[in-house]
């Protein structure tokens, strides 16, 4: 599944005023890191990272390892955050337009 452009906005609006969740530093984007995401992806659909100053990789690679990972789709990046979006199977919450 895509999102479109008026889906992205729409999460975008949702995010904007969540707190970002994860933080990747200089230990980057690890398996334990990926699975205890994709916990929290399953439970909250919309979840902000936020990519600290030391941390190693950029942040294109953080993000294929993410959406790789957990199947998650790309909302945004911007600046040093970034919003990723996955439907939850069981939890589902957020209604896309």
């Amino acid at each position: 599944m895509t999102l479109t452009g008026k889906q992205k906005r729409y999460l975008r609006s949702l995010a904007h005023h969540e707190k970002p969740l994860f933080q990747v530093g200089k230990n980057g984007v690890t398996e334990s890191f990926v699975e205890q995401f994709e916990d929290v992806l399953e439970k909250r659909e919309l979840v902000k990272v936020s990519v600290l100053q030391n941390c190693m990789e950029d942040k294109d690679s953080i993000v294929e390892s993410l959406v790789h990972g957990t199947g998650a789709e790309l909302v945004q990046v911007m600046g040093n955050t970034i919003v990723l979006y996955r439907e939850s199977k069981e939890n589902k919450e957020i209604k896309l337009p």
